[in-house]
């Protein structure tokens, strides 16, 4: 059976701590001058389309990003759609972690006082499950991490897949069908930003 659902993942525009590298989980960061700017291309770049669907994360840079490109009234907040939460690496960069676990990465790390990458997955799952109901093109407007690993779960890959795939702030990468198999049709977009 051939898919019906396209999926436009939208990563919010930049924030201070996502300018800087530092992991940005469930701290409720607003975006900063360049990201509410970032938004506004984004709202230009998605004018062209009819969403049958708009989901965002809880999280302000998420939902005012979604606001600013325009799909804010018809947006529904879903809280498995936040960034993975960090717990004792919050806010810290991964050059900072890596004076202490040399060799660090988050896609490897323990979290003991947040999510593990599995975590993440499981509610990456449960968005899919709700996307897939849609019969048209669904815009999801979250995170770096959780993005990428919604991504993974799209193709099947284990959530640590996600590690694979980069994702800039307020690029739109779109995920759909070949015939019956799932697909990435286009990633980490910037067009709209001036950067090809």
């Amino acid at each position: 059976m051939i898919g019906t659902t396209r999926l436009f993942l939208v990563r919010h525009g930049e924030t201070p701590w996502s300018a800087t590298g530092r992991h940005t989980g469930w701290t409720d960061m607003p975006l900063n001058e360049n990201g509410i700017e970032q938004a506004e291309r984004l709202g230009e770049r998605l004018a062209g389309y009819t969403f049958k669907a708009v989901f965002s994360s809880p999280l302000s840079r998420a939902l005012e990003t979604c606001r600013i490109g325009g799909l804010g009234d018809v947006a529904v907040v879903d809280p498995d759609l936040r960034e993975w939460n960090y717990g004792e690496f919050e806010g810290r960069t991964t050059d900072e972690v890596r004076q202490e676990i040399p060799g660090w990465t988050i896609w490897t790390a323990r979290i003991t006082e947040g999510e593990s990458v599995d975590d993440v997955g499981r509610r990456a799952d449960r968005v899919l499950a709700r996307v897939l109901e849609v019969d048209g093109d669904v815009a999801v407007f979250g995170h770096g991490h959780a993005l990428r690993i919604l991504a993974a779960r799209w193709l099947e890959l284990e959530p640590a897949g996600g590690a694979l795939f980069e994702l800039s702030t307020a690029t739109i990468s779109r995920l759909g069908w070949e015939r019956e198999r799932r697909v990435i049709e286009l990633w980490n977009g910037a067009a709209h930003l001036g950067i090809v």
